[in-house]
């Protein structure tokens, strides 16, 4: 094996495509995932890969110090992918403490264990830290996030995303630890975990469930397809500048509401049924509190200086996204039981 690279969070839904993407296209590499498995992790998002000679599972809480240093004593890792993290803005309303553990205290924990395995040499290694573009606020009608906008956080989890940030460039600054930040947008495809806005509304749709759209329905989000930012993460990876940060996004705003309209027209198609049923679903619920209005990423400083675009239209991927479910019933019927459903009863109620 040429390198080990540790990622963090594999095992959730962007890390599982970031192990697929590593494992699959670089076979000499050694792919160490290590995951929490709390309740967004779930291994049978890595069947394909689990048996590959070049990947291994270690099931580790990034809170737990002690556990992510014995890690990086047994692998010796050249570079760190970090993607662990709690990322669900509605449960950081209910329990940031959680966040504050994971996003922070996790962060720095990898970084002591980084910064204390690389104390020899820093050259060829690297830690990638992987954040999101709500660490930048809200923008109004016009504008796009650079990299050069001052963070703003609005809730207690892009807070913590935006400290963990802070953290990374500190430790670069402070003990010269190489490291790269990408800041993405929302990401869909296969594999998420139906909280999140498009995996709930496909499995509600198939059930015929209410569609709950919080406020108006009028925030706007940039959409990338998840494939697409592990290949943005693959290239910054081998290719960016150290101690820079890319911001990474689809060049795709939808207002939620539309976005829904949009997935229940195609789910119509697909299903077979009476186009504009589904739409009859949507049910507008009380507004989360703190709610941003609008993202939106600039995406060109990756696209001019590492060549990186998404592959596909917003419309192409919500298909290919859309076929998976239905393709994979089985997978969402079992992520969607148990602790889950308490959990949307009490949110969505």
């Amino acid at each position: 094996m040429t390198k080990t690279i540790l990622i963090t969070g594999g095992a959730g839904f962007i890390g599982s495509h970031v192990v697929r993407e590593f494992v699959l296209k670089y076979p000499n590499y050694r792919i160490i995932n290590i995951d929490a498995l709390t309740y967004a992790g779930n291994l049978e998002n890595l069947t394909a890969i689990e048996s590959a000679a070049n990947y291994t599972f270690e099931k580790v809480d990034i809170v737990d110090a002690a556990a992510v240093q014995d890690i990086f004593t047994k692998y010796m890792p050249d570079g760190v992918i970090h993607l662990a993290a709690e990322s669900h803005v509605d449960r950081s309303i209910s329990n940031p403490l959680t966040f504050v553990m994971t996003n922070v205290i996790g962060t720095v924990n990898l970084l002591n264990a980084a910064k204390e395995c690389w104390k020899d040499t820093f050259e060829g290694k690297l830690f990638h830290h992987i954040s999101t573009d709500e660490v930048f606020g809200a923008l109004g009608d016009t504008g796009f996030f650079t990299e050069d906008t001052s963070y703003n956080p609005h809730s207690p989890y892009s807070a913590s995303k935006a400290s963990s940030d802070h953290f990374v460039r500190a430790y670069a600054d402070t003990y010269g630890l190489p490291i790269v930040i990408t800041n993405c947008s929302n990401n869909y495809g296969p594999n998420h975990f139906p909280e999140k806005l498009i995996p709930l509304c496909i499995h509600n749709i198939i059930h015929n469930k209410p569609l709950p759209i919080y406020g108006d329905g009028k925030y706007t989000r940039d959409w990338l397809y998840v494939i697409d930012h592990a290949r943005a993460i693959d290239l910054v990876f081998h290719q960016g500048n150290l101690g820079e940060s890319y911001n990474i996004g689809g060049f795709n705003e939808w207002q939620n509401i539309d976005l829904v309209k949009e997935l229940c027209r195609q789910m119509d198609l697909k299903l077979g049924r009476e186009v504009g049923s589904s739409e009859k679903l949507i049910t507008y619920v009380k507004d989360r509190p703190g709610h941003d209005l609008r993202y939106a990423i600039d995406a060109n400083k990756i696209n001019k200086e590492l060549g990186w675009y998404p592959s596909v239209t917003f419309e192409e991927g919500l298909c290919l996204t859309i076929d998976w479910y239905l393709s994979n019933s089985e997978w969402l019927e079992h992520v969607t039981s148990g602790s889950y459903q308490a959990y949307y009863s009490a949110q969505y109620k």
